[in-house]
């Protein structure tokens, strides 16, 4: 019996040893360091390819741009699709046509310089400037006259529907009623910019300047930028010139590129970051059985789709075009593939972009149709059809998807598809180049009406990349513009969506919602159909 206490003291001691010895060797992983410190750790897909608002495009960009700066109105705290006050305290509307906006009262750039309409009235000058560039330039065409300048038909700024009453006070007249502009000017391309720090590295409507450098640049959001770290992270630390700096909880946030999600699941399970941009195709089934309180799949306003190259053959036959779409099994992508609770796109335009409207139920699987079309344009059975390529930025989910897609076109059509990948930064200029035969892409609504996905497809509209253009089109969301009876407008939007979609210069595949991780440390982070984030509500708590 003696031997048996002796033992269990034995035992008891290594024990005791052993954890005496964990307790002085475990560190805290970064992500508990952080936690401590305020500090917010964000997977964020992609490298940024700039952090200028006037000349992004992207996804990676939108989620930095809610923390350096801010529009007139702001994702609200407790739901950051509604509109909550942003640089404007408040603002009123005639007809839904003149809006007025009162700014804050003690609303400063982050150097303390004092932000002001006028500042505002730069930014909306700058973007429609043609000579910058700036491919978001059309989201403020739904001011009087914004296109009109855009295009060069009139020069004359001080005609558009941007007048500045006094330093506090900004009236913006549109040339049609529109209900959405405030849930509009959350988007980055509303937000204003500097011209002091624009112009003392360059002109109003240079590019690529060094205005956006760590130590230059000058936001008006609730927080500043400290470091950029080309393929590590950027980094961005609490404003004190914020005019709302006492709600804010966190100290600061790190935006980290991964652009593999299973790297960036391995980055969230090691503890070196708060939550992920995205979750592996291969492991949504997994989460979603185990129910795991990390794992979310929120709804969001997106679509998956496919550009065509119209300008090059055989891309510029609407019949090869049609095929391609009707070969896309989208049902069997979404069950067997994607696995996420993803829908297959009948249409562009998801479901719950507004009440009362409802895509055009077109995009079907019909191969023995793609098979006539595609004969019919002098490719039957896939005979001639000139070997090309799908056009991917980096990411597992997009190779996967890509491949499916490809097999599908060699078993239903014969034809011969590669898969070409490339980085964020060259991706996106191939797009804009129309260096691609087919090119994976998404799209994000950035307000809430059916023209956030549909405006695009203009002619030289400077996210259409793809070559098409229709005028009856151009005439139709024109028309959408102006028209004053909701009903009415909705139905020539359905009419102009119809059109798009029986000449395919894109495919949509599924529409989105979000998967991804998260640490139960992050409390206040909402969901959000239009991917805003309120990051002064966010707060870190062990």
């Amino acid at each position: 019996m003696r031997w048996i206490i002796r033992l269990f003291l034995l035992a008891a001691l290594v024990m005791g040893v052993m954890w005496f010895h964990h307790v002085r060797t475990h560190r805290p992983s970064r992500v508990e360091e952080a936690t401590k410190a305020g500090i917010l750790l964000l997977g964020n897909g992609s490298e940024p390819a700039t952090l200028d608002p006037h000349l992004a495009s992207g996804q990676p960009e939108h989620l930095i741009f809610h923390s350096i700066f801010e529009g007139l109105v702001a994702p609200g705290t407790d739901d950051p699709d509604a509109d909550g006050p942003g640089a404007a305290a408040s603002w009123t509307q005639e007809k839904f046509t003149t809006w007025t906006f009162k700014l804050q009262p003690n609303g400063k750039w982050s150097d303390g310089m004092p932000l002001t309409a006028h500042d505002f009235a730069y930014a909306y000058q700058r973007i429609l400037t043609a000579k910058l560039g700036a491919d978001y330039a059309n989201m403020l065409y739904p001011l009087l006259n914004a296109e009109e300048y855009h295009t060069g038909k009139i020069s004359d700024f001080s005609q558009v529907g941007v007048k500045v009453i006094d330093d506090q006070t900004l009236r913006l007249t549109l040339k049609g009623p529109a209900p959405y502009l405030p849930s509009m000017l959350k988007h980055y391309s509303w937000f204003p910019v500097p011209k002091h720090v624009i112009e003392q590295h360059g002109t109003m409507d240079q590019r690529n300047t060094k205005w956006t450098r760590p130590g230059n640049l000058v936001g008006n959001g609730a927080f500043k930028l400290k470091s950029w770290r080309v393929n590590q992270n950027i980094e961005v630390e609490c404003n004190p010139h914020y005019w709302d700096a006492a709600t804010v909880k966190l100290n600061g946030i790190v935006f980290v590129p991964i652009s593999s999600p299973p790297t960036e699941e391995r980055a969230f399970l090691d503890g070196q970051i708060h939550m992920t941009l995205d979750a592996p195709l291969s492991k949504i089934p997994g989460y979603f059985a185990s129910k795991s309180p990390l794992f979310h799949a929120d709804p969001l306003l997106s679509v998956y789709f496919y550009r065509c190259n119209v300008t090059k053959k055989p891309f510029n036959d609407v019949r090869v075009r049609k095929a391609l779409a009707l070969a896309i099994d989208r049902e069997s992508l979404v069950k067997n593939v994607l696995r996420g609770g993803q829908k297959a796109a009948t249409g562009l335009t998801p479901p719950g972009t507004v009440k009362d409207y409802q895509a055009p139920d077109i995009m079907k699987f019909d191969p023995a149709e793609a098979r006539r079309l595609l004969a019919e344009a002098g490719y039957s059975d896939g005979k001639g059809f000139p070997p090309f390529e799908i056009l991917i930025n980096t990411s597992e989910s997009h190779r996967t998807l890509a491949e499916a897609v490809q097999a599908m076109w060699k078993q239903h059509l014969k034809i011969p598809a590669g898969v070409l990948n490339q980085d964020w930064g060259v991706y996106l200029e191939s797009q804009r180049a129309l260096k691609f035969d087919v090119c994976r892409a998404a799209w994000g609504g950035d307000y809430l009406d059916p023209t956030t996905f549909l405006s695009l497809w203009q002619t030289n509209d400077g996210n259409n990349n793809t070559g098409w253009s229709n005028p009856q089109y151009d005439a139709l969301i024109k028309q959408s513009f102006v028209e004053g009876d909701p009903a009415k407008r909705l139905a020539i939007l359905k009419e102009a969506e119809t059109l798009m979609l029986n000449e395919v210069p894109v495919m949509p595949v599924y529409w989105y919602v979000h998967p991804h991780l998260k640490r139960l440390e992050i409390k206040n982070m909402l969901p959000s159909i239009l991917d805003h984030r309120c990051y002064k509500a966010i707060e870190l708590k062990p």
